[in-house]
């Protein structure tokens, strides 16, 4: 059975709210436990340096957050939970994808593009205050997808352009220097909630309106109190489209809870009731894991160990891999034999796919060999994710793939070299 492996990364930003635990680290914690999947988990210190400048808050969310993960059931035996910044061949694999990456694509970036929108509505500089951490962060992102050739990446909506430019890069490296990446696929969880905050947006520490994951029973209980509410009297009906009270409850309730609430919404519940009855909800399932997390805040130490523990099972990976790139691009011995040392080698004598698009307006892609020779040609597909999407499963499942996807493909006229091509790059990817 093929391995599937996800990736997941935590900014260490800030503290844990109600929001991150829903959206994120509930789902995330249960994915860890599916068999025949390889998850890899990590504290994203590296990227917080891009927004945050204090150095206290950004060692003091990491071991909040991690001590949030670990509390809420993710087992350190299980996963890869390791820390950005106790990988140093990330950053180096960040300048291999340099190199290889447009700046016409960082341009297009939404988070630049956001920024450069908001200094020329203000008139000033479109590049004002804009650091080149933020220019380059879909770079180190796509380190961090493609070190562990990260086949699903959990993200929100607004991150699927990250992925696609990680495709992207992966499809620029591979075509340089031969199949070394597999191309990830985002996946975006339709059925994981978004949590109002206590002002009905989202929650979010942008808009100061969240609910901390681990705050005492009696924090929760003021908190949940000041959740916005319309000003209908008890007995009065109340609807439940649009209250974020509801909202909050819906994501702790099982179906029959959230029904009854619903109904009880029907008969005119009081405000206050509601909100002891979200107040009761929520801590039922975050209460038995404040032990944990207290006593993990209380030993740091702790903490540090598992995540040192975490990082050595990265670079097992990440160390041997990392040689192999350097190797392909030309940094290695001046001792390698004549035939490594030639710069056509370095582009290897795997075969490679090609996505590209066509005056039609579809999207193609093409299998070819080490001299150009088209082994496979794909017809028509609607879109590049859906491209993208058949070459990984190409890539990582090798002929079993290529029976599934055999409607998508032109007749092949050797297919003894497909085969042979497709079993390569496998064998590369794993």
């Amino acid at each position: 059975m093929t391995t599937t492996r996800f990736l997941t990364g935590i900014t260490t930003s800030g503290t844990p709210h109600l929001g991150n635990y829903v959206g994120s680290i509930r789902p995330a914690v249960r994915a860890s436990r599916t068999p025949g999947v390889e998850s890899y988990y990590f504290l994203a210190d590296y990227h917080a340096l891009i927004k945050i400048d204090d150095p206290a808050r950004i060692q003091r969310s990491t071991l909040e957050i991690a001590a949030s993960w670990l509390a809420a059931g993710l087992d350190p035996q299980r996963v890869t939970f390791y820390r950005q910044s106790d990988v140093p061949e990330i950053p180096e694999l960040t300048w291999f994808l340099t190199c290889v990456t447009g700046k016409g694509v960082l341009n297009r970036a939404h988070a630049y593009k956001a920024s450069v929108d908001k200094n020329t509505a203000a008139g000033v500089d479109p590049d004002s205050d804009v650091t080149a951490g933020l220019f380059m962060y879909p770079v180190l992102m796509g380190a961090d997808i493609l070190m562990f050739n990260a086949h699903k990446v959990p993200v929100g909506r607004d991150q699927i352009q990250h992925i696609e430019m990680a495709r992207d890069m992966a499809s620029s490296f591979n075509h340089r220097y031969g199949a070394h990446f597999v191309l990830p696929e985002a996946v975006i969880e339709e059925s994981v909630a978004t949590l109002p905050g206590l002002d009905g947006r989202k929650m979010s520490k942008s808009y100061d309106n969240t609910i901390p994951l681990f705050a005492s029973r009696e924090q929760l209980k003021k908190l949940i109190a000041g959740i916005v509410t319309d000003s209908r009297a008890p007995g009065e009906p109340k609807e439940t489209e649009g209250s974020a009270l509801f909202q909050i409850y819906q994501a702790f309730a099982t179906a029959e809870e959230t029904e009854n609430l619903r109904q009880a919404y029907a008969k005119g519940i009081a405000w206050g009731d509601a909100k002891q009855i979200l107040l009761d909800r929520i801590d039922e399932e975050i209460a038995p894991m404040r032990a944990r997390y207290q006593h993990l805040m209380d030993n740091p130490a702790e903490v540090e160990a598992l995540l040192l523990a975490g990082a050595q099972k990265a670079r097992a990976i990440a160390t041997p891999f990392m040689a192999n790139l350097r190797h392909a691009v030309g940094l290695r011995a001046l001792t390698a034999g004549p035939t490594q040392g030639k710069a056509k080698a370095a582009k290897s004598s795997l075969a490679s796919f090609k996505q590209y698009r066509e005056k039609d307006g579809k999207f193609y892609f093409k299998l070819t060999d080490a001299r150009g020779a088209v082994l496979l040609q794909s017809l028509a597909i609607d879109s590049p994710q859906l491209a993208g999407k058949t070459i990984a499963r190409l890539q990582t499942e090798g002929v079993v793939a290529l029976e599934a996807v055999q409607e998508q493909l032109e007749p092949i006229a050797d297919r003894e070299a497909v085969l042979q091509a497709l079993a390569e790059l496998k064998a590369a990817a794993s």
